[in-house]
């Protein structure tokens, strides 16, 4: 077997050594029996020592694995409002990663996983899944689960680019059919969505403590990027606050909107009662999240700014609300009139005229 330097086995384990910051050697268990990990180790305390750190004074960190980690990440994941979302991915990655060693986490490892994932899912879903993996790794750091180390070579897996990125909304006349084909339950839903943006999650969530009436505004303080948000609450919207009715169970008052009459909980989901009522709507390929979608399109098809669509819906960068600018174009030609007319105080039949 071939040797490789700092590096040596007692038993099945591999041991490393390396000159600590006196000059004195070191020798340390790796607690594994792969070898890649005793070289990230040995890599790890030479950077350290290079750094003017004494490992030996350094909190030693246990060999958890990936497991372990996904164990721990899903009990701090319940308080977020993506947890269900989150735990399927979660879950997915255990499938792939298993037992692994959180060290045992390297770029080819990572990479080699995002092409056999990209056989059987879109560019998009494989995304999403790295993603969860980075900030696993993340918090696995903060929980001194495993070394930075590990987390930097983790990060260096690039995201694939999205050629998967879907724009369907629907018109005016299709908005007001889908709303005539839904359920008593799911038409203020729809309605909800169709004049806020909201997520499916925040809406089915939405508590009526959320729902300033009087000074006209919902308020989201967990939300999918982590930023409190406000929206504006229209007439239409308003009208359909005050149709529904208030649950009074156990002399106390439900404190959800949108409740299961069955259960007197919020609704899990509305999958099944929103493809129904497309079915009646005569309304194909289209999903609840392209209501959303269809809320952000006819703001901007009405000449509203990209900055204030980005406020309302919560989104972090405007990169992610310039998917809706190529439908406005017509904005874009006022706003060079409006140079022009700044520039010169003349329009542009003013110059023409003047030409002629």
């Amino acid at each position: 077997m071939a040797k490789h330097k700092g590096i040596y086995k007692r038993g099945r384990i591999y041991w490393i050594c390396y000159a600590g910051p006196d000059g004195r050697v070191r020798r340390e268990s790796s607690g594994s029996t792969s070898l890649k990990e005793a070289q990230a180790l040995l890599i790890q305390r030479k950077k350290e020592v290079m750094e003017g750190k004494d490992p030996a004074l350094v909190k030693r960190i246990g060999n958890h694995t990936f497991s372990e980690l996904a164990e721990h990440y899903l009990k701090w994941c319940e308080r977020q409002r993506s947890y269900r979302s989150k735990r399927g991915f979660v879950l997915h990655l255990l499938h792939a990663f298993g037992n692994l060693p959180l060290r045992g986490f390297t770029v080819r490892l990572v990479e080699e996983w995002q092409t056999e994932k990209l056989k059987t899912c879109k560019p998009a879903t494989v995304n999403r899944h790295l993603a969860t993996l980075k900030h696993m790794l993340r918090k696995a750091v903060e929980w001194e689960m495993v070394e930075e180390e590990v987390l930097k070579r983790v990060r260096k897996v690039k995201l694939i680019p999205e050629h998967n990125r879907r724009l369907r909304y629907l018109t005016r006349e299709e908005c007001q059919k889908l709303i005539d084909a839904c359920d008593p339950h799911l038409r203020p839903i729809v309605i909800t969505a169709l004049n806020t943006g909201m997520r499916k999650g925040e809406i089915l969530s939405l508590r009526w403590d959320q729902v300033d009436l009087k000074h006209g505004f919902i308020l989201l303080e967990r939300t999918k990027n982590g930023e409190r948000r406000e929206i504006p609450i229209n007439q239409t919207l308003k009208e359909v606050f005050h149709s529904i009715p208030r649950r009074i169970e156990r002399g106390r008052e439900n404190p959800y909107v949108f409740i299961n009459p069955e259960t007197g909980k919020p609704y899990g989901d509305v999958k099944k009662s929103f493809q129904s009522a497309l079915r009646r709507a005569g309304i194909k390929d289209f999903r609840f999240h392209d209501l959303r979608h269809t809320f952000a399109s006819h703001l901007v098809m009405a000449g509203i700014d990209l900055t204030t669509v980005k406020e309302l819906l919560g989104h972090k960068s405007l990169t992610m609300t310039l998917r809706y600018a190529h439908l406005a174009p017509s904005h874009k030609r006022n706003a060079v009139n409006e140079l022009e007319r700044i520039l010169t105080g003349k329009s542009t039949s003013q110059l023409l005229h003047n030409q002629g």
